[in-house]
């Protein structure tokens, strides 16, 4: 009988000590998260770091994108000047030369105005973007954000380290919740980070639409690019059918739909990828593909 109350007691043990260590690590989690995922999700204007795409977007800078692109701008005028020489011996059919020269007048314009060109990108889907989340917040009387989306799940999943009990449906919700928002963290800032490296990649994709033999480079650089600009407008959306849904409501169907809203929210990359292409910044799916890779 002893036997049974002390395998009772260690059991306990072990069940309040894990309830506290999760309960800890949720709390540490909703706190961190506050104010990343907005920084990481809704970008704007700030993402262009002119302290630093200022001097690789420097046209008098000796070390900057638009050197290397003027070269590559350069060699390819160079390869026409051949081709139309091999040309003149084969007979071959190429670009007539004033086409060519005022192609290349066109897009060195372009290639040299490329930090302009990126900001017209990106300015209108954070215009679109602003103007969902400020419509948004009209209707339902507060914020459009992931830190009100915390809070209103904090208000019916209790955050409590000393209260919250993980083998408990509320404890299961409560964990779900938190491994959705660790893992939009990896996604938003793989998404953030792909953004940038797409900036830079600018002057090279407008040089590859000079050729009709490279231009598949500059489809597909747009194609990616304007995915993950126009992903936080889906996200926007999300998020608003995510805070109008009843969270003061105790029923296990209402938490349900609270999960179902972060799992949108994962997936809303998946989602703009199936309408207009792109790439996929789901981490996880990046992960088993190169576990895949490796083990072939």
């Amino acid at each position: 009988m002893e036997s049974a109350t002390n395998i009772t007691n260690i059991s306990q043990v072990i069940i309040d000590t894990i309830n506290n260590l999760l309960g800890t690590l949720f709390s540490s989690i909703d706190n961190s998260v506050y104010d990343i995922l907005d920084k990481l999700t809704f970008i704007d204007m700030d993402i262009l770091d002119y302290s630093f795409l200022g001097k690789l977007f420097n046209q008098n800078s000796a070390n900057g994108l638009l050197v290397i692109a003027n070269s590559l701008l350069l060699a390819v005028c160079v390869y026409y000047c051949f081709k139309l020489l091999y040309a003149h011996f084969t007979g071959i059919q190429i670009e007539r030369p004033y086409q060519f020269v005022f192609k290349l007048l066109i897009f060195g314009i372009f290639i040299n105005c490329s930090l302009f060109i990126v900001e017209f990108f990106i300015y209108f889907p954070t215009l679109i973007d602003a103007t969902i989340r400020q419509i948004g917040e009209m209707i339902l009387g507060q914020e459009i954000s992931f830190s009100t989306l915390i809070n209103n799940l904090n208000s019916v999943i209790t955050v409590d380290a000393k209260s919250i009990n993980v083998f408990s449906f509320e404890g299961i919700v409560k964990s779900l919740t938190s491994v959705s928002f660790i893992s939009l963290i990896f996604s938003y800032s793989l998404r953030y980070v792909m953004i940038k490296v797409f900036i830079l990649l600018t002057p090279f994709a407008l040089i590859s639409l000079i050729n009709t033999s490279t231009s598949w480079f500059f489809k597909s650089w747009l194609k990616v690019f304007l995915s993950l600009l126009f992903m936080q407008i889906f996200i926007s959306l999300i998020l608003i059918i995510a805070l109008s849904l009843d969270f003061a409501s105790n029923e296990i169907i209402s938490k349900i739909l609270i999960i179902g809203s972060l799992y949108a929210l994962i997936k809303a990359n998946y989602f703009v990828q199936q309408f207009v292409g792109g790439i996929s910044t789901d981490v996880s799916q990046n992960l088993r593909f190169l576990r895949s890779r490796n083990n072939i």
